[in-house]
């Protein structure tokens, strides 16, 4: 059991996790996801760690059919611009490896931008933090949970 999915249980929110055999070979975790749990890729987002200049580390939570606008989440946090964080950095901010980042229950409180698609869907899934192992819920819950905002942030 991982902190995201204690987490989840702990506040009795309604979720379900899923899980499935990763292929460490696979180029992209997100999509991979979405094909061995046979879900709607718009329905599963990554986690991306971004370093916002006037801001420091935050999240930015995007489909994985998608791409992130830098520029986008920077203005959502009220930052200049946004670069993609440091892996190691992301790591240790989180708790969770990359390609496992989950965006709850993380090591340290970063701000979370979920991209504004995610109301769209009845539940959405997100890394559980860990490789393999997704958790559905819904948006209005991970928003909750996470203290997070919601914003128009991905491109296609």
């Amino acid at each position: 059991m991982t902190p995201a999915i204690v987490l989840a249980k702990k506040a009795g929110i309604p979720h379900d996790v899923l899980s499935y055999l990763h292929d460490p070979r696979a180029e992209s975790y997100g999509l991979e996801a979405a094909d061995a749990l046979q879900v709607d890729p718009d329905s599963v987002f990554k986690t991306l760690v971004v370093d916002v200049e006037g801001v420091g580390l935050a999240c930015a939570v995007v489909p994985v059919s998608r791409m992130l606008d830098l520029k986008a989440v920077a203005d959502a946090v009220h930052g200049r611009r946004a670069t993609m964080a440091d892996v190691h950095a992301a790591e240790r901010a989180t708790g969770y490896i990359v390609g496992g980042i989950s965006p709850l229950a993380q090591k340290k409180s970063l701000p979370l931008v979920l991209d504004e698609t995610a109301i769209l869907f009845d539940r959405i899934h997100v890394s559980a933090g860990r490789r393999g192992l997704e958790i559905s819920l819904a948006a209005d819950d991970l928003l909750r949970l996470t203290r997070g905002m919601l914003a128009a942030i991905a491109r296609a």
